[in-house]
């Protein structure tokens, strides 16, 4: 992963609308232009008040003040409240100069014949029910720092605070390279030995996902021909290439070669994983190249721990690995081989977590229920009632 993570350029930057900003990663510090609250308001419907002048007021014993007039929000009382008056307020509506409280409505009452009056039936406390100015944020505080993932909450706090466009960090383009002569694309009619292609859609959501822009090419034979002249139109066309297929040790797995007789530099090949061990990475240029096995667990997991982190650096995120939340165990989960097992596993509402079914690598039943990886180390059992970090992609 480090070495992953070393090879992805620094990355480049645009200016967005905030609108379109959903999800994208932060290239700049943004800070803070004005305090939220902008000024001081009553946090409920009711009336601005000096608390001193409704301090002994009861049920049976309620205070008459003079009512000065009624602010909507959006507007605000021009004048000074004092002794023995109020002013009517909106949620939002700017506190009263000479005013410390508000009083809620449902503890004062009005008479028909008194509209000038208002009547108070409890006692408050200097400000409540008033937000302050600046008791949210701050002027000059950092609203968004570079690598942070622009979050719903977060674009509704820089709308706000009246930011209406920012830097985020450039989307790499994703090619999308599926290589197999057995393969057909779904909806066509299959002959004897043939298989629908299932790879290119499922990676293309994990890639927007992770914020980048996927795109899907033809299916390529296998043949070597065909596969370095399908890499070198997807490296003309993207900044990242994720093959599926081609990257193990038989006769027909031509990725490694057509890679290098495309010009492409090998940077490994394998790793100690189970789902994944037959994974390639090179870098073409300032271009990279990741060759992820055909089988469709293994193509999705390899993806999660080496690609997608990638991906997001390529944009400045700062955080690039998966979530883990803590689970505990239903049952047990047991790897007795030399690679370190990522198992698929299903975390429910109250954080039990089940295996999704069958572990093989062909196996999508189990891959469509997963909502998480467990990872097994290897030679190792992890007994049921067993607290485990759960990495999610959802």
């Amino acid at each position: 992963m480090a070495r992953i993570l070393a090879a992805v350029p620094p990355p480049a930057s645009q200016c967005v609308p905030l609108t379109e900003a959903l999800g994208r990663i932060a290239a700049e510090r943004i800070l803070s232009s004005i305090d939220l609250p902008v000024f001081d308001n009553s946090s409920m419907d009711g009336y601005a008040v000096r608390a001193a002048d409704v301090a002994g007021a009861t049920e049976s014993a309620t205070v008459p003040l003079r009512l000065l007039g009624t602010v909507p929000a959006g507007q605000a009382f021009d004048g000074q409240v004092g002794a023995g008056a109020c002013v009517r307020l909106a949620t939002g509506s700017p506190l009263p100069q000479g005013t410390d409280t508000v009083v809620m409505q449902e503890d004062t009452r009005t008479a028909p014949d008194m509209p000038g009056t208002v009547y108070f039936a409890e006692p408050i406390k200097p400000w409540e029910n008033v937000r302050l100015r600046g008791e949210d944020v701050r002027h000059g505080t950092a609203l968004v720092g570079p690598g942070e993932e622009l979050t719903a909450g977060r674009l509704g706090l820089l709308a706000a605070a009246g930011v209406a466009r920012l830097n985020v960090g450039s989307q790499p383009v994703a090619a999308l390279l599926a290589t197999g002569s057995e393969l057909k694309e779904p909806g066509q009619p299959l002959a004897p030995g043939q298989i629908y292609e299932s790879n290119r859609v499922g990676l293309a959501g994990l890639i927007r996902q992770a914020g980048a822009v996927p795109k899907s090419l033809p299916l390529v034979p296998d043949t070597l021909e065909a596969t370095q002249l399908a890499l070198e139109s997807a490296f003309e066309q993207a900044d990242v290439v994720v093959t599926c297929g081609g990257a193990s040790v038989g006769e027909l797995d031509f990725v490694k070669r057509a890679f290098e007789g495309a010009g492409g530099e090998l940077q490994f090949w394998r790793v100690a994983i189970k789902p994944g061990r037959p994974f390639v990475f090179g870098r073409w240029r300032e271009k990279l190249l990741f060759g992820l096995p055909g089988n469709p667990v293994s193509a999705f997991v390899t993806f999660l721990l080496l690609v997608r982190p990638a991906l997001l650096r390529w944009q400045g995120a700062s955080q690039t690995a998966l979530a883990a939340y803590p689970g505990v165990l239903e049952e047990a989960l047991s790897n007795p081989g030399a690679r370190r097992h990522f198992m698929r596993v299903k975390i429910e509402a109250g954080g039990k977590v089940v295996s999704a079914g069958l572990q093989a690598s062909h196996a999508l039943s189990s891959l469509a229920k997963a909502n998480g990886l467990v990872e097994v180390p290897p030679h190792t059992n992890l007994p049921g009632g067993a607290t485990v970090p759960v990495l999610r992609w959802d």
